[in-house]
């Protein structure tokens, strides 16, 4: 896997989010320092290797509104997802992967689906699920290298256009789901706002699931995220 491409899976979801303007909560905690870090595990390693699904099949696996609730309304796909004029300052192990194309959102994972719901019940939350299928021995690698590129930032500056957004990172412990598991706490700030987001991917095959966004919606609906894509 091209790992310039790579970078857009941990930072696509989130830089859209807060580019776009909805993941407007700032009100989640910030994170604790005393708060636990935990490096992505292997849980059970698969002892035979599945193939990978199509863009179409993928798409079937996400979540929808009969899977969230009344309250969530799904949005239309965004542009601001696929950028080229972004660049990640401050963390070189980001930067090593492909600093100026690291939020464009072109992933050279063969197959994808994306989705991204609003909240509508007393907040202006959003959560964001990305589905991913290569190969296990593409897919567990290329997601594990980013991953441990972006949690070993504690803070680093990415740029879209000409507005900067600073993101500081915490490892959080990562779910017993799937085969191997990575979560993170971001703040990210922009314009004087500050919000608070979380991502968690489940690798549970050749399947990737990545679901971001307001911290107590991912805990929501990841179990059912991964549960669905798992078919």
């Amino acid at each position: 896997m091209n790992r310039r491409a790579s970078a857009a899976l941990s930072l696509a979801a989130l830089v859209a989010l807060s580019v776009s303007g909805c993941a407007k909560d700032s009100s989640a905690p910030a994170p604790s320092d005393s708060a636990p870090a935990a490096a992505g595990k292997p849980t059970v390693a698969p002892k035979a290797t599945r193939p990978p699904l199509s863009s179409a099949a993928l798409s079937e696996r996400l979540l929808d509104e009969s899977d969230l609730g009344q309250s969530y309304t799904r949005q239309a796909t965004s542009d601001n997802s696929r950028r080229d004029d972004v660049t990640v300052i401050g963390c070189p192990a980001l930067e090593k992967l492909g600093g100026d194309g690291a939020a464009g959102g072109a992933l050279n994972f063969p197959n994808s689906a994306k989705a991204t719901f609003s909240y509508t019940r007393g907040s202006d939350s959003e959560v964001a699920e990305e589905l991913y299928s290569d190969t296990v021995d593409k897919l567990a690698p290329g997601t594990r290298t980013v991953f441990e590129a972006m949690t070993g930032c504690p803070l680093y500056q990415v740029v879209v256009g000409d507005a900067p957004i600073a993101i500081s990172t915490q490892k959080l412990p990562a779910p017993a789901l799937g085969d191997e598991a990575w979560s993170q706490l971001l703040t990210l700030t922009s314009g004087g706002r500050a919000t608070v987001m979380k991502q968690t991917a489940v690798r549970a095959g050749s399947v990737l699931i990545v679901v971001s966004g307001s911290p107590a919606l991912v805990d929501t609906h990841l179990t059912r995220a991964v549960d669905k894509a798992r078919g």
